[in-house]
């Protein structure tokens, strides 16, 4: 009997850290199947379009449980929606480990947002965090170069996807009355439909002339990579205490890079190491300081 209960202890642990990998191994499946010749918009909009047809059912089953709170879902499909779009798209375009890295500007992000939306206090810690993110940001970018030359629009779209990952983990914390699997849904909704608007208005083309292995291969990508990966990690944060799970997703970035150096051959520059070490110290500041016992109160409706 302990040992069942320990390791019903130990399975977020385990499944978070399963999760992570594959999110940091994500752009391994994304650049295979873009280099079949299906572009990046294309390849999001079918695999969160066979998402959203299995989460659907569920969605509706629980309409009752969030018919109060559609707000806070749309708010949820848009930013959501919009981390995955972004963070997907710029990992398929761009160079996977400054993609990465800019996209762990997440102590930026979430203490900005949880001052902003959910009135939490913002110690001494926080700000440091901050300010050690801020200045990795800044070296990643370039240091002072930044300011004769701005950031690729590839840089612009790694920054947005972890401002919107970071508001969407807000919104999960605010609406604890909303069943995961309907937000997990909402989200996946929000990323489809902005898909197929960006479809729609031209900015990329359906590839319709594609070999049948390149969508057998995005199917199996939707069901077997992405959708476990999603549910993993939402599904794990919700059973741990939130600094242990903060640690534990940091492996994300470790994985990303790692195997973006032995297997893509990418280099960074000292500078930019140094800025990819101090985002990682933001990181781990907010991570073991963050409050587990907090319950935010849901300040939108």
């Amino acid at each position: 009997m302990k040992t069942e209960l320990s390791m019903r202890a130990y399975l977020p642990v385990i499944v978070l850290f399963a999760s992570s990998i594959l999110w940091g191994l994500s752009w391994l499946p994304l650049k295979g199947i873009n280099s079949m010749g299906i572009d990046g918009i294309a390849l999001i909009f079918v695999a969160y379009a066979i998402l959203t047809l299995i989460l659907s059912p569920l969605l509706f089953k629980e309409f009752p449980q969030w018919r109060e709170h559609k707000k806070i879902m749309l708010l949820i499909a848009l930013f959501g929606g919009g981390a995955n779009l972004a963070f997907t798209y710029a990992l398929i375009n761009g160079e996977v480990i400054r993609v990465m890295v800019l996209f762990y500007l997440l102590p930026v992000w979430g203490v900005t947002g949880g001052r902003l939306f959910l009135n939490e206090e913002i110690d001494r810690w926080r700000y440091l965090g901050v300010f050690l993110a801020i200045s990795g940001a800044f070296f990643i970018l370039g240091g002072f170069d930044v300011l004769d030359a701005p950031p690729s629009w590839i840089d612009l779209i790694a920054l947005a996807s972890g401002f919107f990952f970071a508001m969407n983990n807000l919104l999960f914390r605010a609406a604890q009355s909303i069943p995961v699997s309907s937000k997990i849904g909402s989200m996946f909704v929000g990323c489809f439909t902005m898909a197929a608007v960006f479809l729609l208005a031209g900015i990329e083309q359906f590839p319709f002339y594609v070999s049948e292995n390149a969508w057998l291969m995005l199917s199996l990508y939707a069901l077997f990579w992405l959708l476990l990966a999603n549910i993993g990690s939402q599904w794990s944060v919700t059973h741990m205490e939130a600094g242990r799970s903060s640690i534990i997703m940091i492996m994300e970035l470790i994985a990303a890079v790692v195997s973006a150096t032995l297997i893509a051959n990418e280099t960074m520059t000292g500078i930019e190491y140094m800025g990819g070490a101090l985002i990682m110290t933001a990181a781990f500041i907010e991570a073991f300081r963050t409050k587990d016992d907090e319950i935010p109160t849901t300040i939108i409706e």
